[in-house]
This record gives structure tokens, C-alpha cells and sequence, in this order.
């Protein structure tokens, strides 16, 4: 029986579960594991990870909470695909032709409340792996790099309003304005506003803000659409 192999984890100082349980969900979303890919069995994975058994079935019992993996007794834990819900709706918008103005509007209407729910459902995992694509964000990155993370940050926070819907939602929106950031990330300056915005949003989430969370989200919403402007 063939297992999915789990690269090494960065140890950081929080707790063991929350690191565990960041780490797997990053490679969840990330795609490095697949829907149906089933992981090593408990005892093996946790060697493999340097931690304890009960560790790691806290980190197993959160993602399953979050819908990301399945677990069944005698079968082990597999990693779980969309909901059916959230499949069939990123099915259909897919097929879409979307218009620039229309994705940005949505963008405007969405991605604030997302950003209110993160602040309130966030757990530690969220709050860890957030910061792990801030710290990895800096304005001397090549501009490909930067736009790469700065989608990571946004289907992460996504992750933590913890609503598949909204996942897609934003995967969605993410996909319809890529020609727009790529503009915003063409420059230092345009890199550099967009972290900071950025790091206001992550203060606000894990403060469990949420209303401030939300008002941070307009703001650079605002602020990385005129530095995405061509003739700005």
C-alpha cells in the first residue's frame, strides 16, 4: 500500500498540534497533497515527525473538523476532496467569462467578510501558517515570487473563515484579477504596500478583530487596486 510522503516540518514555538496541524493543512491547500491521497499510519507519521502520537492525533482531529482529511476507523486518515457543494460551484463559475470589473466587484463584497470570519473562527494553525507567508513576503522578491504569496495569504485566510464556499470563492476571484495583481506586484513599492496591508489584516485576525479585520481588508483592497491601475 502506497502512503503520501509528508515533507520535514519547521519547528516554530507554539504548540506541537497547532505546528502539526498548519503544516498538513498548507500542504492541503498548496496541493502537494491530493484529494484521496492517504497518509501514513498514525504510529509511522508521528516518528517520521519527531512528535508524539497524541500531538499529532490533536493536530488530525482539528483537520477533520475542517473538513480537509477523513478518518475511519481500520482505514486510516485520507485526505478529503471539496465538498460536493463547493465542487459543483467552482465547476460552474469556471465556465464563466468573467468580466474584470464584475471579479473585483465580488472581490470588494467578499473578501472583507472573510477577513471578519477569519478574525473570529481563526485557530492557531490559521494564525501560524498566515505568519509563515508573512514572514516569507518581502518587497526585494521577484515580482512572480511575491504575486505567488500573496494569493497564499489570501485562500489561507479563506481557509480560517472555515465556509468551503467561501474557499471557492475567493480561489475563484483570485483567478479572474490575476492580470490585475500582476500589476500591483511590478514594483517595490507596489510589493511593499501590499505586504503591509497584509500585516494589518494578520493583526486584526489574531486579535479576533473582526470588525477590524474587515475594515483592514477594504483598505487594501483600495490601496493595491490604484497601484494596479496601468497608468498609475
Amino acid at each position: 500500500m502506497t502512503f503520501a510522503s509528508i515533507p520535514p516540518m519547521r519547528r516554530r514555538s507554539r504548540s506541537v498540534s497547532a505546528e502539526v496541524a498548519a503544516h498538513l493543512e498548507k500542504l492541503i491547500i498548496s496541493g502537494e497533497l491530493r484529494a484521496g491521497d492517504r497518509l501514513p499510519p498514525e504510529r509511522e507519521l508521528a516518528a517520521n515527525m519527531n512528535i508524539s502520537r497524541s500531538s499529532l492525533r490533536e493536530a488530525m482531529f482539528e483537520l477533520e473538523s475542517k473538513k480537509l482529511v477523513e478518518r475511519r476507523q481500520g482505514r486510516g486518515s485520507t485526505v478529503a476532496d471539496i465538498s460536493p457543494g463547493a465542487s459543483q460551484l467552482h465547476g460552474n463559475l469556471a465556465d464563466l467569462d468573467i468580466e474584470l470589473g464584475y471579479a473585483t466587484e465580488l472581490r470588494d463584497l467578499v473578501e472583507p467578510r472573510i477577513a471578519e470570519l477569519a478574525a473570529l473562527r481563526a485557530v492557531d494553525s490559521n494564525l501560524l501558517s498566515l505568519d509563515e507567508v508573512l514572514a516569507r513576503s518581502h518587497e526585494t522578491l521577484p515580482a512572480e515570487e511575491s504575486m505567488r504569496l500573496d494569493l497564499e495569504f489570501h485562500t489561507l485566510l479563506a481557509h480560517a473563515a472555515q465556509n468551503p464556499l467561501l474557499v471557492t470563492l475567493c480561489t475563484m476571484t483570485n483567478e479572474w484579477t490575476r492580470r490585475t495583481r500582476v500589476l500591483s506586484h511590478r514594483t517595490a513599492l507596489g510589493r511593499r504596500i501590499s505586504i503591509q496591508g497584509h500585516e494589518s489584516i494578520y493583526r486584526a485576525v489574531s486579535e479576533h478583530d473582526g470588525p477590524a479585520a474587515a475594515t483592514a481588508m477594504e483598505q487594501h483592497l483600495r490601496e493595491v487596486r490604484q497601484i494596479s491601475t496601468p497608468n498609475s
